[in-house]
């Protein structure tokens, strides 16, 4: 749904962008801004700026910015209607109801009320853990070194021996036996009616993306089968597609994701500080989980039980990552089982190694088929080199390729001649894959593509922007139609309209564009760096340069796109040359008032 105008500014004026940022990022003050350590790329010193004045955030290291909106959108990966609506419900404003209909209508409603009862089921097994009943329950999590804090941030429970503790609890806040059910938190049957679906467990609440409560996960206390039992598919819960952990995962900023295959894996490391673990939920990794991970990062450590069946994952996952275009990575944990075990018995340097010498996808799998084949036996090493030719010959990218058969003759001890040899013999019975040609323009590029002549004008708007009494100087002799392109001329529209009758607000600007990469464009052009000048007379000079600079740019475009039998065309190149002529001699007054 696409909200009115002055729907999205009463949204951002109650949302003020230091108070929201503040919440993700350290800030402090530094004169009229405020700085930070960017959440969007690792840095060390700060380059992040936060604008209260502007309401803009922009960082001069990765050139990323916006408002309030687009802070949201890049941190949690919204869409502009999601963070619309995540900063409406902060600042206690009322939207509009969509319009939809009475299926659709009783389809959300449904959702919500299922939200609810998982929260409240998660509240009840903190509970139980607490009581004097979940004493078992908390000595397994000691047993497993938790701490207090980590078992509060995981929201870990228990759910205890009786089998319709929870149904009881939650029919006493008024929900229905049926929709406790279908909340997968209770069955039916004829002999026991409506009871607990888990019990004498350890609980695990599973949130999604946006910190929901969407099922749960239990541990057996003690023998009996299954040991661990995962909430069925609900209409909020749909285990391909969403990930124990991520959460908390998605704003590590680490550059990478690990995944894992336990909950107990991936509580263990973020305990340990590698809070960028996640873990499938009781499944396989599927193409979806994939794709959700891209949201986040590009780059994904494989981090499976050293046993057989995860090395099989290992395998599964690195060809799931590939075809969601994402770099994988796969974490050597021998002789450990498992992240948690590997983390206790060697600890967190230890693991950090692991970590940075993580092997690549090819070498892994390579060697991994090495184990099927008697090295000892010349034909069957034959055998396994053409293997490994074969594999060489799915690269795309011949410099790749190239860089592999290189390293792939040094770690195996195959004359570099040779390999090129088998490739080619391999190639010649169609073995290469060709690379698809990519297009040689795209949006991105096209924005991010530097014109000298934007400069000016991005300082120019800036300076405009943070001073703008200057505008009645800057005005006699500059207009939006001076500007390079549409967009810069469409900001600078806005801009003179608003100065001219005192209603310019930057954020406010930047609510009529929906799209992360148009706030990074628009930002950047108010939030240009500008050179600290002490004295009247070099700003005024400063300023007078850059108005010209502007001012004959904008000429030579503009008459660059007339054509050359128009005949406004002489009469044009007069007036813009006598007009140059003018502001070149003119002086430019800065106001010390």
């Amino acid at each position: 749904m696409r909200y009115s105008d002055d729907i999205i500014e009463e949204v951002r004026s109650r949302n003020d962008i230091v108070d929201v940022i503040g919440q993700y990022v350290s800030l402090k003050r530094a004169g009229a801004n405020y700085v930070g350590l960017c959440p969007f790329h690792n840095e060390k010193s700060p380059s992040f700026s936060v604008s209260p004045s502007k309401q803009m955030f922009y960082c001069f290291g990765c050139r990323v910015g916006g408002n309030v909106f687009s802070f949201l959108m890049k941190y949690d990966n919204l869409t502009f209607g999601e963070a619309v609506r995540s900063l409406a419900e902060r600042g206690g404003v009322k939207l509009p109801e969509e319009d939809e209909s009475p299926e659709a209508k009783r389809m959300r409603d449904k959702r919500a009320t299922l939200f609810e009862i998982n929260k409240e089921a998660a509240k009840y097994y903190v509970y139980q853990l607490k009581g004097r009943s979940g004493e078992k329950g908390l000595a397994y999590f000691r047993d497993r070194k938790l701490t207090d804090e980590t078992i509060t941030r995981f929201g870990l429970g228990y759910a205890n021996v009786s089998s319709d503790d929870l149904v009881k609890y939650l029919r006493s806040k008024g929900y229905s036996d049926a929709l406790i059910i279908e909340a997968g938190l209770a069955s039916h049957d004829e002999k026991y009616g409506t009871h607990d679906k888990f019990w004498n467990r350890v609980m695990f609440p599973i949130l999604d993306a946006n910190s929901k409560v969407i099922g749960f996960g239990g541990r057996l206390m003690g023998d009996g089968k299954p040991k661990y039992l995962n909430s069925p598919e609900t209409p909020v819960f749909d285990k391909s597609r969403n990930l124990f952990g991520l959460n908390y995962a998605k704003n590590a900023r680490a550059g990478y994701i690990i995944i894992c295959e336990g909950y107990m894996d991936v509580i263990a490391m973020h305990q340990a500080g590698f809070n960028m673990a996640v873990a499938s939920l009781g499944t396989a990794f599927t193409s979806q989980q994939a794709q959700l991970l891209k949201r986040y990062t590009d780059t994904v450590i494989l981090s499976y039980d050293s046993d057989g069946a995860g090395t099989s994952a290992a395998l599964k996952g690195i060809q799931l990552l590939k075809e969601a275009g994402l770099k994988g990575k796969v974490l050597n944990l021998k002789p450990y089982k498992d992240p948690d075990e590997f983390i206790k018995a060697e600890g967190k340097e230890a693991f950090e190694e692991r970590i940075k010498k993580a092997e690549n996808p090819f070498f892994f799998e390579i060697s991994v088929k090495e184990r099927e084949y008697d090295m000892s036996d010349p034909a069957a090493k034959t055998e396994f080199h053409r293997y490994i030719g074969q594999k060489l010959c799915e690269f795309k990218e011949a410099v790749e390729r190239e860089n592999y058969i290189e390293a792939v003759a040094q770690r195996y001890s195959i004359g570099s001649d040779d390999l090129h040899k088998l490739v080619a013999s391999i190639a010649a019975e169609g073995g290469i894959v060709k690379a698809k040609e990519k297009p040689k323009s795209g949006m991105h590029s096209q924005l991010r593509k530097e014109d000298p002549g934007r400069k000016p004008q991005r300082v120019l708007i800036t300076w405009l922007a943070d001073e703008p009494e200057l505008f009645e100087s800057i005005s006699k002799w500059i207009e939006p139609e001076d500007f390079s392109d549409d967009l810069y001329r469409g900001i600078a529209k806005q801009m003179w309209e608003g100065l001219s009758d005192g209603s310019f607000d930057p954020a406010r600007v930047l609510d009529r564009f929906v799209e992360e990469e148009e706030h990074a464009q628009v930002a950047e052009l108010f939030n240009t760096n500008l050179v600290q000048i002490d004295t009247k007379d070099e700003r005024e000079k400063a300023l007078h340069d850059i108005l010209y600079e502007v001012k004959r740019t904008g000429y030579e475009r503009r008459l660059k796109d007339m054509a050359s039998d128009d005949p406004e065309r002489w009469n044009f190149t007069l007036q813009g040359k006598r007009r140059l002529e003018e502001l070149l001699k003119a002086r430019i007054i800065i106001s010390t008032d």
